[in-house]
């Protein structure tokens, strides 16, 4: 027997490893079965080049659990280890603390360093045992003991053993979770589902006389030859869809996949798949699984796969990507650039060779792959230079066009008379259906731009081609959204339009976070007497708030803002003026008098005092001042009430501002049923 300490000068190592190397303590499972499996490829190698001539026998990697007495076992068939190798990897670890152990293994990235890994498993054990014997010839069992402290035994075993290891563990009480069978195969699932040796955790079982009971077979719980490792011209489609149910059960069928092949300046395979994405895309990270000569790493890849993929779904399997001592997550360095560009590359290359082969089949899954594509347009450079050519754009008939396609076909009708080319969109083609009516009767296309990454999308393009807008159809009356030289006259005077203002204000609903301003356009007489717009900007603004946008948040706290606009040249319009100059009467000639008499004192006044500041005026000029504009406002007010009263009573206004709020989707509730009874009776009329 040999006693002895480990070598360290630390009181103990093991806190060292809880606090340092491991901040997951499950991870222990996946280096004990990883040693186990790297012990049998080394075994199988050793095989293959003659330096071991026995049989090979079964090598499957066996884990056992005793539930009652909370005993963990990992069986190997591999290389074993002799007393010496014990010494070597497992009691001679030579330094000095903390500081140096981290800094003698900061670049171990090699899956199976037998000493490294297996002291992961004193983060969940009272006490380790090892039982090993070596493949070489005249070898003896050993067997090593160490109870969580720096002092072990080692000593031949007094029961022989076939070659290879048994790693046995002693569960703490702390760590009885992991004497549950349910949670050991949950850990199992997840790192070790794709070894290249199998690993057996108990019997398959049967139902049998009312209950589950072992086989004899063993239960296998990974695939050792996963899809990613075998050449794609020997994998079907229907492999790779196979495979994608296998990583997401309860995920639809991709639109497509990658297969990431490359051995050179760095090893690196993997199956990447675009998911169909219905709503919030923020809730699909995280779904790339990340290997390590097929052990499970992370799922949290941001730093191998460019932001934008880290939507999609699949595998990356690379020996070369730098790790932290305990594989736990990526560290930086130039390797981790050199990938991250190569999977942009590929991923790009197979979009472009997709489009320009099979560009029907791409169009179909546009309005699925989108997200995708205007993610990494707007936050990959390179990216977005070679998306250029794939990128579309669709418009209200369905028909899709490339950026250069689209510019050709609205450059001569929609450049508005400074230059710049108008790309018309609507975010909803239902409810904003009069607005898109009315912009293709002037021979406009529309755009559909119903996509939630559209506003930053549309943002990216117009910083990238300067002279080229976005304009949603509902920004302004159709005649002003492209702007051309325009003839049409307006039929109402300026007091005609101040007359109606108050009446129309009237019947517009009085809500906190919305405000309304009426103006007059001279629009076509066929066209609606009443819309309602929004400006482009400030509804972007505001959209952008809405998605979180940096430096957004004071948008998001403004309120809506919509411009009613009155079409100055509809009969309606002139009915509603004669019907409120008959209801306010002869009053309103004699009010119209004392006001423009009121309105040109104002006027004589100040200009009798143009050139006098305020502060320099007499006390008779000051009382002269307010008693001119008192009177005028005292007039405005009184002739404001009587229309204000005048439109509240009006049911043609009501009935006009009803329907371009219903054309807007801004009709509802209450509101909503009132109009619907209105109709009726205007109808019965």
């Amino acid at each position: 027997m040999q006693n002895g300490k480990i070598g360290v000068t630390t009181e103990n190592i093991f806190p060292i490893i809880k606090k340092f190397l491991y901040s997951d303590h499950e991870i222990f499972l996946r280096e004990l079965v990883s040693n186990g499996v790297d012990a049998t490829q080394k075994l199988k190698a050793l095989a293959s080049m003659g330096e071991f001539k026995g049989e090979l026998g079964d090598l499957t990697v066996r884990v056992s659990l005793d539930t009652d007495k909370r005993i963990l076992t990992i069986s190997d068939s591999g290389i074993g280890m002799t007393a010496e190798e014990i010494d070597k990897y497992i009691n001679q670890i030579a330094f000095s603390g903390a500081e140096e152990f981290l800094e003698k293994y900061k670049n171990q990235t090699i899956i199976g360093h037998f000493g490294l890994g297996f002291y992961s498993a004193f983060m969940v054990s009272d006490k380790v045992e090892i039982v090993t014997r070596s493949y070489k010839e005249g070898s003896k069992t050993m067997h090593w003991t160490c109870d969580g402290s720096p002092e072990y035994t080692m000593e031949e075993a007094s029961t022989e053993r076939s070659r290879g290891t048994d790693v046995i563990l002693h569960l703490s009480e702390d760590s009885k979770e992991f004497a549950d069978k349910a949670r050991i195969r949950e850990i199992l699932k997840k790192y070790c589902s794709f070894l290249p040796v199998p690993i057996a955790f108990g019997k398959k079982q049967e139902w049998k006389d009312g209950k589950y009971v072992d086989t004899d077979q063993d239960d296998i719980v990974n695939a050792t030859d996963p899809l990613w490792t075998k050449k794609p011209t020997d994998i079907t489609e229907e492999d790779y869809m196979e495979f994608y149910r296998t990583l997401y059960p309860m995920a639809e069928d991709p639109l497509f996949y990658i297969h990431l092949n490359i051995d050179y300046p760095f090893n690196l395979t993997g199956i990447l798949y675009f998911p169909k994405i219905r709503n919030n895309f923020e809730i699909q990270k995280n779904k790339i699984q990340l290997y390590s000569n097929q052990v499970f790493v992370t799922d949290s890849v941001e730093g191998i796969v460019p932001e934008f993929l880290t939507l999609l779904h699949g595998v990356i399997d690379s020996p070369d990507i730098p790790l932290n001592v305990s594989r736990s997550y990526l560290q930086s360095d130039s390797n981790v650039k050199k990938i991250s560009s190569y999977i942009t590359r590929k991923v790009a290359d197979r979009l472009s060779e997709l489009f320009a082969q099979h560009r029907e089949e791409f169009q179909k899954k546009w309005d699925d792959l989108k997200i995708f594509i205007q993610y990494g347009i707007i936050t990959d450079e390179k990216f977005a230079e070679k998306a250029a050519d794939f990128v579309l754009l669709k418009n209200t008939e369905g028909k899709y066009f490339t950026l250069s396609e689209y510019a050709a076909l609205v450059k001569e009708n929609q450049t508005d008379k400074n230059g710049n080319v108008i790309y018309l969109y609507t975010n909803d083609p239902v409810s904003q259906n009069s607005f898109v009516g009315a912009a293709r009767d002037k021979g406009y296309d529309v755009l559909v731009m119903d996509g939630q990454l559209d506003t930053h999308f549309i943002g990216w393009f117009e910083n990238k081609n300067q002279g080229t807008r976005f304009v949603r159809v509902d920004a302004d009356v159709v005649d002003k959204l492209i702007e051309k030289e325009n003839n049409l006259k307006m039929a109402l005077s300026s007091a005609q339009q101040d007359l109606l203002r108050p009446v129309f204000e009237a019947q517009l609903p009085a809500e906190d976070k919305i405000r309304y301003t009426v103006s007059f356009e001279p629009m076509a007489e066929n066209q609606m007497p009443v819309m309602i717009t929004q400006n482009e900007f400030m509804r972007r603004m505001k959209d952008m708030a809405a998605m979180g946008g940096s430096g957004m948040q004071f948008y998001g706290q403004l309120p809506d803002n919509f411009n009613v606009v009155i079409n100055g040249n509809h009969p309606l319009v002139a009915e509603i003026l004669g019907e409120v100059e008959a209801s306010y009467g002869d009053k309103l000639k004699t009010t119209n008098k004392k006001l423009d008499a009121a309105i040109a004192e104002q006027r004589s006044f100040e200009e009798l005092v143009k050139d006098k500041k305020a502060e320099d005026f007499s006390q008779e000029e000051k009382d002269k001042q307010q008693e001119v504009d008192k009177k005028v406002e005292d007039l405005r007010r009184q002739r404001t009430e009587r229309l204000t009263e005048i439109g509240r009573e009006n049911k043609l206004v009501k009935q006009v501002v009803d329907l371009a709020l219903l054309s807007n989707s801004m009709l509802k509730g209450e509101n909503l049923t009132n109009f619907i009874r209105r109709s009726v009776e205007l109808i019965g009329k």
